[in-house]
């Protein structure tokens, strides 16, 4: 019989029924025993629980089944209250949503009244031009006059003026109608989402907003957005000048900002901008933010050639409190990034919008998200790393990254013997200290210097997540394990090689650590294992491997405008927190396309040197097309390697460095020839990808091949046809993979599960071979049976072992193995692999 538990408050006796449906009714003091007895001990099979319930004399007198099933209640009752707390939570989270898009649809239906007025005011003045012409012009004039008027005010009420009028002009963007806000391609809305994300359409400049909910307090959300340097990757510095109350309890703030350049061949920028807060008369709590007229604070005079003054329009953050906790989002960016400043090639990428939202809005909403399950105790991290010790990692190689690039005159950066035209910089720093924290003690400062080899470089019809996941997984491919642990040798104190005087030889063997990753894993921290042996006959059995610290972000192909990163750093394998990093790698940013531009079908298909297209100006303007596809779009690639060096080598690095970035730049066009999906080169046409006409005819072969030579179906269905073939074996849960009858046995397709299993993707799929994955007995197997598969058309594989590309061991119970027919002649196309209940080891 069910028990059921009821209370009676006014005796303060609790009573249940038990298993015989009768009340058993217990006094004050034995509910408080037991109370104290299961707070205690909740375990019920606990020896402490049993020896407490036997020294409190008020529980003398009942029996132990009876005892037994009040703590089953008690439990019973604590989970129902962890569940209706849970409950509520979410319940208060979807109302504050709910709120959210009610606001965001009364905000559209404003913005659909208000062009449907502007049509009707369009067509009166079609009627009479002349006159409405004049009467605007008028007024706009004043309007101008009036505005500028305030905003070359230098006193603390002119200030204020200013600041009020900010407020105004972010709050219509915010919430109003003042810009036409569309969503951002790729981002799909839904209760799994971060927020609502969208940019603008036709506005001055390039703009930006997102909303969201995230479960902190407002103040805290605020202090957390104005710290831009702890969230925004592109900033480099921010300088309050000065600060004063505003009248209204609110501050005013005039604010000297800094940010890097995403790449070589265009400068830094650098704002001077008023920052107002206050709280309007709702709770609500606002930051928002401007630039002022007039030069204000600069750039060291060392440097001032290496940046443009770049404008902020009326832009903040509208941070709403929510009942019952956490604080709604509305975060608007809208800049004017100079484009006139940079060659026409790079003109796309700072007339865009999606960008803007990808590396600020986004980025902002994203990392409140990611402090607020950080301080929930929702993420946890590997190797037993606290996230804050995580993120100032992630945060120390892409800000030393971005030093590189930039190579800033202030922070003792010179460029070396450039005339113009070699198509790889090389710039010294003398003075460059690598220390991870403000401790002196941990600090490593290298007799010569740092040398740092850059280049810039044109990828077209290349989808620029590919390239990086490709460079992520297949390091051999591209670099030289000599120069990595020469890099790595150079961290160590008194230890300064050259490369070639201790010659290494890398086994293949890459070994990836995660540490951790984002809430929606568009960024990955991990450590780098790469197996090295010694070649010299004294050092034949020592282990030379070397240990990178490695930051990946925009491996996601949907997200639109998202730039691609994959930085590294030598580190020590004790990898301490405070640990020095020479960060180098690689940078990946989509040219957004305008509307019009035709395409150059005599450029489509190469990779250029991005030096060279500088001078083709508007004739190289690619054409627009959808970013998920990547077709006839055009990346800008940005490469930059340090190396540590004395000064006595630094001729030699020099040499060594622009060789192995020259080196570089041709592995990665060698690559992205490869893998563009309109290539030219001449394998690409038999390489499938997902979706193709080939991958559809490739799954009706397999399945049909299945059903012939086993005599049972594949799929769980057997009518299914067309698209449901391809669909349904992408997401069987058995890993599925097709290899090549050559030679060497290549793989050519997987379905989902062969490509977690194989941890690669579909396009590096098509390099490895059958034999690398299995293991010593795992190959015995396969040839022992592979005249039985030839001869019969399949065969069974016993349980064994095989391994990913990431150097993991996955088990398996059984592999069957069968020939895919081709539909037409009934020839043999390809083996086709089945591994059923796999794992990783």
């Amino acid at each position: 019989m069910a028990m059921t538990f009821v209370q009676d408050r006014e005796s303060s006796i609790d009573r249940h029924l038990d298993s015989s449906g009768k009340y058993v009714r217990y006094t004050a003091e034995q509910v408080e025993a037991l109370e104290r007895v299961y707070t205690e001990c909740p375990k019920p099979s606990s020896l402490r629980r049993q020896q407490l319930i036997r020294e409190c004399p008020v529980l003398a007198n009942v029996e132990p089944k009876q005892i037994k099933v009040w703590f089953q209640n008690r439990r019973c009752r604590e989970k129902q209250r962890k569940e209706a707390s849970r409950l509520q939570a979410v319940n208060r989270k979807l109302n504050a949503m709910n709120k959210l898009l009610m606001e965001e649809n009364d905000r559209l239906q404003k913005q659909v009244s208000q062009l449907v007025c502007e049509n009707g005011f369009m067509r009166q003045q079609l009627q009479a031009p002349s006159a409405a012409g004049t009467t605007d012009g008028n007024g706009d004039s004043v309007a101008t006059t009036s505005r500028n008027s305030m905003r070359d005010a230098n006193s603390p009420a002119g200030f204020l003026s200013i600041a009020e009028e900010t407020l105004a002009e972010f709050l219509s963007k915010a919430t109003g109608t003042a810009v036409d806000w569309v969503q951002l391609p790729g981002m799909k809305p839904g209760p799994d989402s971060v927020g609502i994300f969208t940019i603008s359409q036709s506005c001055s400049g390039v703009a930006a907003r997102a909303c969201g909910l995230v479960s902190l307090e407002p103040n805290k959300v605020a202090e957390i957005l104005k710290d831009r340097l702890s969230w925004f990757r592109d900033c480099r510095s921010l300088e309050v000048f000065t600060m004063f109350p505003a009248g209204n309890g609110g501050t005013i703030e005039l604010v000297y900002t800094q940010t890097y350049a995403p790449m070589t061949l265009s400068p830094a920028r650098d704002f001077w901008t008023l920052r107002y807060t206050t709280t309007l008369e709702n709770g609500s709590l606002v930051v928002c933010e401007r630039s002022l007229s007039g030069s204000g604070a600069g750039p060291n005079a060392a440097a001032a050639h290496q940046f443009v003054r770049a404008e902020m329009l009326p832009s903040g953050y509208l941070i709403r409190p929510c009942e019952g906790g956490g604080s709604i989002i509305h975060i608007v960016d809208h800049l004017n990034l100079q484009a006139w400043s940079v060659p026409e090639v790079l003109r796309p990428l700072y007339e865009s919008s999606k960008v803007v939202a990808q590396r600020m809005t986004i980025a902002a909403l994203r990392y409140v998200r990611q402090i607020a399950q950080e301080t929930s105790g929702e993420v946890v991290y590997g190797l037993g790393r606290q996230p804050a010790v995580l993120r100032t990692f992630s945060q120390r190689l892409s800000r030393g990254f971005n030093d590189a690039v930039n190579g800033f005159n202030d922070d003792g950066w010179s460029v070396l013997n450039c005339d113009g035209a070699e198509d790889v910089i090389i710039s010294v720093n003398s003075t460059k200290n690598l220390s991870g924290t403000s401790n002196p003690a941990s600090s490593l400062t290298f007799a010569g210097g740092v040398l740092c080899a850059k280049a810039s470089m044109l990828l077209q019809n290349i989808p620029p997540a590919v390239l990086v996941r490709f460079l992520r997984e297949h390091r051999s491919e591209w670099a030289d394990f000599n120069v990595d642990a020469y890099s790595a040798a150079s961290l160590k104190a008194g230890s300064y090689a050259y490369p070639g005087m201790r010659p290494m030889r890398f086994t293949g063997n890459q070994i990836i650590m995660p540490l951790g990753h984002t809430i929606e894993h568009e960024e990955m921290l991990e450590v780098i294992r790469l197996e090295g042996h010694s070649l010299a006959q004294e050092d034949a059995f020592a282990s030379r491997d070397v240990h990178l610290l490695q930051l990946c972000s925009g491996i996601d192909e949907d997200a639109v405008g998202a730039c691609c990163e994959l930085i590294f750093a030598p580190i020590d394998e004790m990898f301490p927190d405070d640990a020095p990093l020479v960060p180098s790698g690689f940078r990946i940013i989509p040219l957004d396309s305008k509307p019009g531009d035709k395409k150059d079908t005599m450029t489509t298909n190469k990779t250029l040197n991005l030096t060279s297209g500088l001078e083709v100006g508007a004739s190289t303007n690619h054409t627009a097309g959808d970013a998920s596809s990547c077709h006839n779009n055009r990346s800008v690639l940005t490469i930059a390697f340090q190396f540590p060096f004395e000064s006595s080598l630094q001729d030699n690095v020099a040499v060594m460095a622009r060789q192995y970035v020259r080196s570089v730049i041709s592995s990665v066009q060698t690559v992205s020839m490869a893998i563009s999906p309109s290539g030219t080169n001449p394998a690409a046409g038999a390489k499938l990808s997902v979706g193709s006409p080939e991958a559809l005819t490739l799954a009706r072969w397999v399945c049909q091949s299945y059903s012939y030579y086993l005599g049972t179906g594949l799929l769980r269905s057997d009518s299914l046809v067309g698209d449901l073939v391809l669909k349904h074996l992408w997401h069987h849960q058995d890993a599925i993979l097709c290899c090549s009858l050559k030679s060497v046995p290549m793989f050519i397709f997987a379905n989902q599960a062969g490509l977690d299993m194989l941890e690669t993707t579909l396009v590096a799929l098509q390099d490895i071979t059958l034999d690398k994955i299995f293991d010593e007995s795992g190959r015995k197997a396969l040839f022992a049976d592979f005249a039985k598969l030839m001869q019969q058309g399949f065969a069974y594989l016993p349980a064994g072992i095989c391994m990913s590309t990431m150097g993991r061991h996955v088990s398996y119970e059984q592999v069957i193995a069968w020939k895919v027919l081709a539909e037409e002649d009934n020839s043999v196309h390809c083996l086709a692999f089945s591994f059923i209940n796999w794992s990783f080891v």
